[in-house]
C-alpha cells in the first residue's frame, strides 16, 4: 500500500511538474497545435487543418481589438478571471435567462492550448489551474498571441492568419475593422456560422463589435 501511494505521489508530482514546464515552454515557443486540433481530426480525419502561426506584430490591430471587444473587455485590467462577469452569469442561471459564457480570454487560451472541449467540473477545475500560471508566467500580450493563433475560427480553420486567408483572402495583418468584427463575431460557434459572407444575426453581431471597439479605443496590455 506504501509503494502504491508513493507511486502516486511521484505521479502527481510527475504531472504538476510536466504541466507548469509546459507553460514556461510555451510561453515563447509557438503552440504547433492544440487537443481540439487533434480531436477534430479524429472525428473527421478528411477535414483539412488550416493553422498558420505568425508574431503578434503580423496580426492587424483591428483583430486584437475586436476580440477583446467581443469576447473579454476587461481583459487588459483581471487577473485571468472576471468574478463580475462570472457574477453576472450566475444571477441570470438564477433568473432562468440565457446565460453567456464568463471565460476570459485567459481561461479559452488555457483550455484550448492545455486541455479538451468538456463541460464538467474536472476540467473546469484544471482550466483555473493553467489560467492561473499563464497569468503568472506570461505576459497578456504573450496570452493574447497565443489566443489569436490557437482558436477556431472556421471549419478546419485556426489561428488569425488561417482565418483571414479563409474568410478573406488576405493576411493577418491587413485585415480591416469590419473584417475583424466579422471574424470575431462567430467565435461562439465558428463551424456553424460564416464570416463572409455573414447571416442578418453575424451582420449585427459585427456592427456592435464595431461599436464596442469605437468605444474601447486603443488597448494597452
Amino acid at each position: 500500500m506504501k509503494r502504491f501511494f508513493r507511486f502516486l505521489l511521484k505521479l502527481v508530482l510527475g504531472l504538476f511538474l510536466f504541466s507548469i514546464f509546459m507553460v514556461v515552454v510555451y510561453k515563447w515557443v509557438p503552440v504547433p497545435f492544440t487537443p481540439l486540433m487533434v480531436i477534430r481530426y479524429f472525428e473527421n480525419p478528411e477535414e483539412e487543418i488550416y493553422h498558420d502561426w505568425v508574431p503578434m506584430e503580423e496580426i492587424s490591430d483591428n483583430l486584437k481589438l475586436a476580440v477583446i471587444a467581443s469576447e473579454d473587455q476587461n481583459f487588459p485590467s483581471h487577473n485571468g478571471f472576471d468574478y463580475k462577469a462570472i457574477q453576472k452569469a450566475m444571477e441570470d442561471n438564477k433568473k432562468g435567462k440565457r446565460v453567456r459564457g464568463a471565460s476570459t480570454i485567459s481561461q479559452q487560451t488555457a483550455k484550448n492550448v492545455f486541455l479538451w472541449p468538456q463541460r464538467s467540473w474536472f476540467r473546469k477545475g484544471l482550466e483555473v489551474y493553467f489560467t492561473f500560471w499563464i497569468e503568472l508566467l506570461w505576459s497578456k500580450e504573450r496570452i493574447l498571441e497565443v489566443y489569436l493563433n490557437s482558436i477556431e475560427m472556421g471549419k478546419g480553420v485556426y489561428g488569425a492568419e488561417a482565418a483571414a486567408q479563409a474568410w478573406f483572402k488576405k493576411s493577418a495583418e491587413n485585415l480591416t475593422a469590419y473584417e475583424a468584427a466579422a471574424i470575431a463575431a462567430i467565435l461562439p460557434n465558428p463551424r456553424e456560422y460564416r464570416a463572409n459572407p455573414a447571416s442578418r444575426y453575424i451582420g449585427g453581431r459585427q456592427g456592435w463589435i464595431v461599436r464596442q471597439m469605437r468605444n474601447l479605443g486603443k488597448i494597452e496590455l
